[in-house]
């Protein structure tokens, strides 16, 4: 079996042979028992947590102690002052300071889940007493075959991808996408993205996204051609058919000027650091159309958006699956991967590496995958389209009861925004210095939240929707109310 191949098999089903240790060892019931008085237990520990709470002073001199050590090893000061005590129960968070949090951010989109999750704990336990923490392309044991083909089977029902290279991170998943670009459609060296696009920190990634900040001081060897993203306010003053002829009109520039040079064009479906953007189908879908037209690789980069949407994959949502080549996923799925189709195979030799990632990235990986097939997440009634509705209408009732905490300027398209689990509000009419400063206040207040775009400036959640309440929103916006009332003075 190659990493490459697809099956059904999953990580507590992978085949092994009767008599081999192996085999002995994922059947032994004594471990069996164990990891279940472990889940048990956490449980416990779990359950106390119940609400938000402030630090406790007993913890006080510990976790400054923490933090010091934390901000030395680093260099810098950290951005919050946020070490987890290692337990949570769903939404929130116990901190090692002894405070409780609403945590809706997630570790940027990573833990869907929340916090010791009792079937995610389950699922790491299991892997942990596999021979070895790493697999690698050399050597690598079951569990991360049966990740890579749950996800390729599917990303498989609505697209052509039938292929999956599993790796460390999102912007090495990143890398390992635009080496298959630049060598199906060698000697191309260009790139085309979005404004205010978002790849990474890798030396290529960093200057293929737009943030001057992400890549001071790098040598800038990668040619890129940036594209404006769907602007909804524009689209509406000038009509939507004409917007899009003109965004049409601005690629076929880029394909003249340079003629065959474009190895690919990433999408984010779903802008990520870029704001929580979107764009109507008919945007994508004329984009895409023109390069496949001129033989330049559809990328669609899904690394924060993936599983949050109306669909499991954003381009289900959008109904694009037929034109994706290249897919790159990460951030909820644990372990990363590039997916891409038959013609896009790479050849021997461009992708490898040490790692691939732990036992436990593909167990906890595995397991959350088919959690969010199993669930009701999905639809236009889905729990996830339930959540981002209970989201504005919480932003509207705080609008409403604070309407000078909302001035809506001619740069925004309303207060709040987004699609699905990506969700933002934009307080103080974007501004970028107290959007930041509400969203520590929040921090100290008690809800663990970030900021997203580029003028104006947004609050954004990415809330643990498979955890998370509908009855929890007043709760968590009580605690936003008193952060944001920090701010307005």
């Amino acid at each position: 079996m190659t990493q490459t191949q697809t099956a059904s098999a999953t990580a507590t089903q992978t085949p092994l042979a009767e008599g081999l240790a192996g085999h002995a060892l994922a059947t032994d019931p004594a471990i069996e028992k164990a990891i279940g008085t472990l889940v048990e237990r956490v449980g416990a520990h779990s359950s106390q947590i119940t609400d938000v709470r402030p630090p406790r002073d007993a913890a006080a001199a510990s976790f400054d102690e923490l933090v010091a050590r934390a901000e030395a090893m680093k260099g810098r000061p950290l951005l919050y002052k946020y070490i987890g005590s290692g337990v949570g129960n769903g939404a929130l968070v116990e901190l090692a300071d002894g405070s409780v949090k609403w945590d809706m951010i997630i570790g940027i989109g990573v833990h869907m889940f929340g916090h010791s999750h009792p079937e995610l704990v389950r699922a790491a336990a299991r892997a942990s007493i596999e021979d070895v923490a790493k697999s690698g392309n050399l050597m690598t044991n079951a569990s991360a075959y049966a990740f890579g083909e749950k996800l390729v089977e599917l990303a498989g029902r609505n697209s052509r991808l039938s292929e999956a290279f599993i790796t460390t991170s999102g912007a090495v998943a990143n890398e390992s996408a635009i080496k298959i670009a630049y060598q199906k459609h060698a000697p191309a060296s260009r790139v085309i993205a979005f404004e205010h696009c978002f790849m990474g920190r890798t030396v290529t990634m960093a200057q293929i996204g737009d943030s001057a900040g992400g890549r001071q001081g790098i040598p800038l060897s990668t040619q890129v051609d940036y594209m404006p993203f769907y602007d909804p306010i524009e689209a509406e003053a000038m009509g939507v058919t004409k917007y899009i002829d003109k965004a049409k009109a601005k690629l076929q520039e880029y394909i003249t000027r340079y003629p065959g040079q474009h190895a690919c064009f990433i999408f984010e479906l779903v802008q990520g650091e870029g704001g929580f953007n979107t764009a109507p189908r008919e945007f994508f879908v004329e984009l895409m159309e023109m390069c496949k037209a001129s033989n330049i690789a559809v990328w669609d980069d899904e690394i924060q958006s993936f599983g949050r949407t109306r669909q499991m994959f954003a381009y289900e949502t959008f109904g694009l699956g037929e034109y994706v080549d290249l897919f790159c996923v990460g951030k909820m799925t644990q372990a990363c991967a590039t997916l891409w189709t038959e013609e896009y195979k790479p050849k021997p030799g461009l992708l490898s590496g040490t790692f691939t990632g732990s036992a436990t990235d593909f167990a906890v990986g595995l397991k959350m995958l088919e959690m969010l097939e199993d669930g009701d997440y999905y639809g236009d009634d889905g729990l996830i389209a339930q959540h981002h509705k209970a989201f504005r209408e919480q932003v509207d009732a705080l609008a409403a009861k604070h309407p000078e905490w909302f001035p809506v300027t001619d740069k925004m398209s309303g207060i709040s925004g987004g699609e699905g689990g990506m969700m933002r509000f934009t307080p103080f009419g974007g501004d970028q210095k107290k959007v930041i400063a509400a969203c520590k206040a929040c921090f100290d207040e008690g809800v663990v939240l970030f900021w997203c775009g580029h003028g104006p400036y947004h609050v954004r959640m990415l809330p643990p929707m498979g955890v998370m309440k509908l009855e929890d929103w007043p709760r968590v916006f009580e605690v936003v109310e008193r952060g944001l009332a920090k701010v307005a003075g």
